[in-house]
């Protein structure tokens, strides 16, 4: 196969429990819904709202749990390379991401993912025409997902609330890097208070 045919054939992906939407639900407001499928580097909408700092949280090797294995075509407990980070926006939580992609693609293609420190993944996503983007899929952030485990692991007083959030896969020569973005309702907040667009 070749990998233009493999990337066709994983462009649009399905969890294994279906609770992943190819589409932001109807019943959020535009602006909820364009910041869950704004296209291109998350990062330099952000910077767009205030000064933006990148924390990382963890980086270490970790393995597939049943949903993402289902969403990278892998099996489960497939060893993968894990980087977590929050993004703030002028000192408020406002974004937890998670970035996953196979051991043998953290130490091949992806490889730069290990020495990004707090620089964003935008530096590396965005600037090589092999690499190329699935459709978003979004869904509330509920127990059982691994992006709740890690919004409850490094800032539990979010976990219960109705947060939602965004995974796309990239894929450079057919090797998948699935990045995860949690909004917090933080985020939604400092919104609100924003004085000026909203949607950049």
């Amino acid at each position: 196969m070749s990998i233009k045919s493999f990337i066709q054939n994983r462009m649009s992906f399905q969890s294994y429990a279906g609770a992943w939407l190819n589409q932001a639900p109807l019943k959020l407001d535009p602006i909820q819904r364009y910041w869950l499928t704004r296209p291109g580097a998350l990062t330099a909408g952000l910077r767009q709202l205030g000064q933006l700092h990148i924390e990382v949280l963890n980086e270490s090797y970790a393995s597939l749990d049943r949903d993402e294995a289902s969403a990278l075509q892998l099996p489960s407990r497939h060893p993968l390379w894990l980087r977590e980070i929050m993004m703030s926006i002028d000192g408020t939580p406002s974004v937890l991401a998670r970035s996953i992609t196979p051991i043998s693609a953290a130490r091949g293609v992806w490889k730069s993912i290990r020495s990004l420190k707090t620089r964003p993944l935008a530096d590396i996503l965005y600037n090589d025409p092999r690499i190329v983007r699935s459709r978003f899929e979004c869904a509330p952030v509920q127990a059982g997902r691994q992006i709740f485990l890690t919004q409850e692991r490094y800032c539990p007083k979010y976990s219960a609330r109705p947060d939602y959030a965004r995974r796309s896969i990239f894929y450079k020569e057919g090797h998948p890097l699935m990045v995860t973005e949690s909004f917090l309702e933080t985020f939604w907040l400092l919104l609100d208070q924003f004085d000026g667009n909203k949607m950049p």
